[in-house]
This record gives structure tokens, sequence and C-alpha cells, in this order.
């Protein structure tokens, strides 16, 4: 119970409900006066009076809201109800813990008295007072036990006063405690003090499935719980009707099979068909009206009725496990990107030729090769001489000699066969090399006759430059 007025501030002149309820061992409360009137928090311990000796409590609720406990509980405020002596000491609590810690012992070898009498009972659970005069022994027992010798041979093992009092399942359930389906702990153990019947036909009211597994609990009875939802389903059912035997149909016999009571819906299917079709709880009243009459319907239903979309994020938790497979097909593959060339200029300006080509279908280019061989050779002879554009070392060498740099290299040129060029130019020795300082001015020719470009190998240069020509290559600074 929740104190919910112990915040609240009490007027000098009213004075407290001086009946105050106690604790004890599993669970078990019952109201005591405060006749000291000792000033009492929650959780306090303190030494009440009992029959036959004194006990140790703790303070579970106080105030007025303890009448309205009485009033539940049906307890009457007279003089029958005992009184608190004193808040409990250091030494009692000292008691109090031997005492407790002697309980597990006990019950154990009552168990060993209990099978060598043969008896048929379930020894749950032993509770000591404060004071050690008495012990009282909690057994559940399905048919009647004499126990008679049982108390005689526990009586003389303890030298205590012996109480033997029998207790149902869940009570026994609830003294013991645990934990639920549900994930919380017992009702029973916390809470729940009175304890209703459970019957099957409250799992039958809320459409559950008859298993005796799932439906009962710790204890092995029906799950108290059963009972907490059944007013709301007996209220949302008294609009739907009951169908006691098939609807009447042109098309056949339709038989109920399943039924949603808060979506008003109810599901029917046909005699060697497994498909179940959904009919409104007004449709199926017009039926069984038209029934009664002598009337069979044409169908269940005049429009197809169209089922609530499940919610997303409940279809995400509880859809298939394709999900998991969309997951990896809807991933974005990665573009690789393209190396740029070494000059920095793209593909397209280093072989505009051949991009042309490519364009071009093949029949075409072969056609066109073919009726201008002549041309294409007479094109090649006039084309101009390619340079080579210098590298970063002569470039800027060049810029230190005060010299102009080269032009930059233009779209390569096809390389003309060596007969061509050996018939265009007749083989003849090389000139000499010019050294980088005695180069020639601009508008002057060379020496020599000749003043033809300069032929060139068809393999590439290898560890020589292209500027140096014979010259051996210089060791960079």
């Amino acid at each position: 119970m929740f104190d919910w007025l112990s915040d609240m501030e009490i007027p000098t002149s009213f004075e407290e409900f001086d009946i105050v309820e106690i604790r004890f061992k599993g669970g078990r409360k019952d109201f005591f006066r405060n006749i000291n009137r000792l000033d009492l928090t929650t959780g306090d311990a303190v030494v009440v009076d009992v029959p036959n000796g004194h006990h140790i409590g703790f303070v579970s609720l106080k105030g007025e809201l303890v009448r309205l406990q009485m009033l539940k509980k049906k307890v009457d405020n007279n003089e029958e109800i005992r009184s608190i002596y004193r808040i409990a000491t250091e030494r009692d609590m000292e008691k109090f813990n031997e005492a407790r810690d002697q309980e597990g012992t006990t019950m154990y070898r009552s168990r060993e008295i209990i099978q060598q009498l043969g008896l048929r009972m379930k020894l749950s659970d032993v509770e000591y007072q404060a004071d050690r005069s008495k012990a009282t022994f909690y057994y559940s027992a399905d048919d009647r036990v004499d126990f008679r010798d049982l108390i005689k041979k526990l009586a003389e093992e303890f030298k205590i006063r012996v109480e033997m009092r029998q207790i149902s399942l869940r009570h026994e359930a609830g003294r013991l405690g645990g934990i639920g389906s549900c994930g919380r702990e017992l009702c029973c153990s916390t809470w729940l003090t009175d304890f209703k019947s459970v019957s099957t036909t409250a799992a039958r009211y809320q459409n559950l499935s008859l298993n005796p597994s799932k439906l009962s609990g710790q204890c092995g009875r029906l799950k108290c719980c059963l009972n907490y939802e059944l007013e709301t389903y007996m209220d949302a059912l008294k609009d739907i009707p009951t169908v006691n035997r098939p609807l009447q149909t042109q098309q056949g016999d339709a038989i109920l099979q399943k039924t949603d009571i808060f979506k008003r819906m109810m599901w029917f299917g046909y005699k060697g068909d497994n498909n179940w079709y959904p009919v409104p709880v007004e449709r199926v009243q017009e039926i069984l009206e038209l029934n009664a009459k002598g009337v069979a319907v044409e169908a269940l239903l005049t429009e197809p009725v169209e089922e609530p979309k499940q919610n997303e994020f409940v279809a995400q938790v509880e859809g298939s496990l394709e999900r998991l497979d969309d997951k990896f097909k809807n991933k974005k593959k990665k573009k690789k990107k393209k190396k740029k060339p070494a000059g920095g200029a793209t593909a397209e300006q280093q072989q505009p030729e051949k991009t042309a080509e490519a364009a071009q279908p093949r029949r075409e280019r072969q056609e066109r090769q073919q009726a201008q061989p002549q041309d294409n050779a007479e094109q090649q002879e006039q084309r101009p001489r390619r340079q080579r554009p210098p590298r970063n070392k002569n470039r800027n060498k060049e810029r230190q000699e005060g010299t102009e740099p080269r032009e930059s290299r233009g779209p390569r040129e096809r390389r003309e066969p060596r007969e061509r060029r050996e018939r265009r130019e007749p083989a003849g020795p090389r000139p000499e090399a010019q050294a980088p300082g005695n180069a020639p001015e601009a508008g002057t020719q060379p020496q020599g006759g000749d003043q033809r470009p300069k032929k060139r190998s068809r393999k590439p240069f290898r560890g020589k430059k292209p500027d140096q020509g014979s010259k051996p290559p210089q060791a960079d600074a």
C-alpha cells in the first residue's frame, strides 16, 4: 500500500489515527494500536504484543489510510486489537535475526520427520517468533491430514510450541515468491491479498487458447491475471451476436472460425475452402435475421471489405526474414573513380581521333579506310612533326638559363611505317647535337643543307631524355 497522504501536513487540532498496520514474514499483515503515541515512520521495526509472547514486525502503513484498509478488510475497531510495545532496539534485532537463521534447519529436519511418518503433506515454510517460544509451520495438502503425532515429535525435537497452519497453493506461491511469465514479480507475493476463483470461462471470453501450460501459474492453478481484463471483454461482447449454427448462403454454409472483439470483425469459412472471409458484426446480424425468416443470402459480403492496414512499425518488427535480404540489396554500389592521365588532360583531349572513330560503326570505318588509303598516307606525310614536351627538370633548367620553354605536346599522332619513312628520307649521317648553351637563335637555320626533321627511332628512349640527343645523361644536383 502506498501512503499518498504522508506528505500532507496534519492540522494542529487534528489527532492522528492511533492504529498502525504492521507487516510480518511472508506478506502477512495485521493491525496494532499505538497506545504510547510513538513517532513511527514507514519501515520502522517495532515490538508488538502477540499471544504468549512478543514479536517483531515492520510498519507498512499509518494514518487515515489505515482506517480505509480496516473497512476494506472488515476489521472492527474494538478492544481485541493488540498494542505496540516499543521501537525495536539493537538487542531485539539480534535475537530476531538469530531466530530467523534457525528457520532453515528447522524446516529441513521437519520434512525428514514427515517422510518418516508417511504423511501426504507439503511443508512450505516455518516462522519463528522473535522470543523463540513458538514456531508456526505452513503446509499444503490435498486431503485432510492427521498430524497429532507430528506435533508431538516436533515439540520434543525443538523444545518449542508448535502451530500447524494449512494454506492454499496460491498462498504458498505468494510466500515463496518468484518471477511470472510477464517478467515481473508475482502479484500474490507483492500486492494481491484476496484470491478470487478463476475459471476457464474467463479464457473463453478473451479468445485465449485453452492450453493448461500457458494458462496456469507457478502455483499450478489458473493465473489470477485472467480476471483483470474480464470485465472489459464482457462489455465489448454485448453488441456481438452469438452464432450457434452456420450462416446459410447460396454458396454454402459459412462456419464461424474466429471473432475479433475490439475490431468488431468475424471470420467465416466454407466447407472444403481453406480461406476465411472477414464479415462486420452489422452484416452478421442482418444475415441472422434473414436466415431466421428462411432466406439464404447470395454472399456474405455485398462489397469486399478491406482489412485494416498493419502499423508500419509492427509490420517491420513482426515481418518475415526477407527484410534482412532487402537490406543488402538496397545498398548503393560504390562507383570507381577513373584515374586521370599524367599530363592533367582528359582522355578525350589526348585521343580525339580514337574516340571519333569509336563512335562510328565498324562497317563505315572499314569502307572509309579501303576507299581512301592513299589520301591517308599523303595526309600523314604532310602532317607536321610532333614535339614531346620536356619534363619538369628540363622546364626548371630552361627557366634558370633564360631560354623559352617548348610548346606542349599536341594530340598523339600515328607513326608511319619504316619502309615509307626510308623511301621519303634517305639514310645519311645524323647531325651533331648542339649543346644547350650553343642553341641557335630564333629565326636562324641550323648548319648543313639538310633542313628535314630529325628521324626518331621506334623504340622509346631508355635512360636518355629526348632533348639531349646522344649527350650522356647528367646527374641531378
